[in-house]
């Protein structure tokens, strides 16, 4: 159950703040696969690996100035892999697409409800894909919000947005991903709620043999 899983994570956090090694590759373990899929995301898939690397030399680094639950630390660690991204970016002379009108969502969540549940048919990497074709700003408020499973006001702050805005692009998005994945037809595998494959040295996705996620799968209707 979500309760019971963040209760483990946010248990293995403070035990690493305390310097258990075993505890610190058991909050890897849990986080790192949704936010390599959100660092993949922002720089693609060829400088993902050495991005989230550096992101986690950070957090390991900070980890003793981290207060909070499992939430706050997945927001936490995004905000941290999200800086790492940009200066990534900077460091090769191109910036981000960050484009579409962010003003508070007032139109009915349906049609976006209908988009979360389609993108679950889809195996990870093919939906990983798909929105990587969104702009910039809806990709991140998906990816956050139904990959890595940071609630609207945790994906805002890990944005510097208000959290109206993170789910109007939200929102946005996932009606855009239903009109792709219209286009495309279904795709059949794992949906979003398992854990990314990782590649392997020469560019493979493979199925990871122990990563284990936490994070429940977000539709409109939590946002």
């Amino acid at each position: 159950m979500q309760g019971e899983d963040d209760a483990e994570l946010t248990a293995a956090v403070l035990a690493a703040q305390d310097g258990d090694e075993t505890a610190f590759r058991t909050v890897y373990r849990t986080v790192h696969p949704r936010l390599l899929g959100y660092v993949r995301t922002l720089v693609g898939d060829l400088d993902a690996e050495d991005v989230a690397s550096e992101a986690w030399l950070q957090i390991a680094r900070d980890l003793d100035r981290f207060s909070g639950n499992a939430d706050r630390f997945r927001g936490w660690a995004a905000r941290i892999a999200r800086n790492r991204a940009l200066d990534h970016i900077r460091m090769r002379g191109r910036r981000p697409a960050i484009g579409g009108d962010e003003t508070e969502l007032t139109g009915r969540p349906a049609e976006a409800d209908t988009a979360g549940e389609a993108i679950e048919s889809l195996s990870t990497d093919a939906a990983l894909a798909l929105i990587a074709q969104l702009p910039q700003d809806q990709a991140e408020a998906v990816v956050l919000r139904v990959v890595v499973g940071l609630d609207a006001k945790s994906a805002a702050d890990t944005l510097g947005k208000r959290p109206g805005a993170v789910r109007t692009a939200a929102h946005r998005g996932l009606k855009r991903l239903a009109e792709l994945m219209g286009a495309e037809g279904p795709a059949q595998g794992q949906g979003l709620g398992a854990v990314p494959p990782q590649p392997d040295p020469h560019g493979r996705a493979v199925p990871p043999s122990s990563c284990v996620t936490h994070s429940r799968t977000r539709t409109q209707k939590d946002m």
